[in-house]
């Protein structure tokens, strides 16, 4: 069996053995100051082992390589994210893979942003209308922290005033009035392409979809999507107390020619 090591650049997570946070960082030759860790030279991890526990102060971690999970994780916030469930679902209707092209409306803290660029890969493109300049900052750090910032290109734009792109697979809005940019995602988007928006009331979704039918899209539908997490225990399984409930509706729709 090869047992892959840690190299310098490499994006690793530290999980805790216990109790605490795991913390996410690209390793370095240089002495830093890293949230949830202190000062201190992530070099010395090099050519340590994956899958290893290592003992940083007076703290046990396993040592991983990251995974978009670790990164959505400990993204900094500066805004509410979309969370894996709902990115998830996002991404199969989307049929987003290696190679699509799609532009984002709204960057917030980079969450559903990070989860685009690893699905097109190296071979495909993000690219974001954003018009705050705080979220843009934010997001901007956690693409590029995740090491995924070489796919992607922000515009400090309004989306609803124009998408440069054209031939697009996918155009995806988490903006509060999805419905004012549908005309402009449209002509954006190749034939056969889908629409994406996010929403968190449904007086926003009887709004978008009233738009979306009274234009060029079919195929509409709108989804939310529940997790409930279970607590295994040896003859003692149940359901979490805390279940991920509502966070928002996602209506799609895919553009025809009339």
């Amino acid at each position: 069996m090869k047992i892959h090591q840690v190299s310098k650049n490499d994006n690793i997570v530290l999980i805790p053995k216990s109790k605490g946070q795991r913390i996410c960082f690209t390793v370095s030759d240089r002495t830093q100051k890293i949230p949830g860790l202190g000062v201190y030279n992530p070099g010395k991890l090099i050519g340590e082992p994956y899958g290893s526990c290592v003992t940083l102060g007076k703290n046990n971690y396993w040592l991983l390589p990251a995974n978009t999970v670790d990164h959505l994780e400990t993204l900094t916030r500066k805004a509410q994210i979309i969370l894996h469930k709902d990115s998830a679902m996002i991404g199969f209707y989307c049929d987003i893979k290696p190679g699509s092209r799609v532009v984002e409306g709204g960057v917030g803290s980079g969450a559903l942003t990070i989860v685009l660029l690893t699905l097109v890969g190296p071979t495909g493109k993000v690219t974001t209308y954003e018009m705050r300049s705080d979220f843009a900052k934010v997001g901007k750090n956690n693409i590029t922290k995740a090491g995924l910032a070489g796919s992607w290109t922000l515009r400090m734009k309004d989306i609803t005033k124009g998408i440069s792109e054209k031939d697009l697979d996918s155009v995806i809005l988490d903006i509060p009035e999805p419905w004012l940019a549908v005309d402009t995602a449209y002509n954006a988007l190749r034939s056969g392409g889908t629409l994406a928006c996010y929403v968190p009331t449904m007086n926003q979704v009887e709004r978008l979809v009233k738009k979306l039918r009274a234009g060029s899209f079919i195929d509409i539908r709108t989804i939310e999507t529940l997790q409930r997490e279970l607590v295994v225990g040896a003859g003692g399984t149940r359901p979490a107390f805390d279940m991920l409930g509502h966070t928002g509706y996602t209506t799609m729709g895919r553009k025809v020619l009339w």
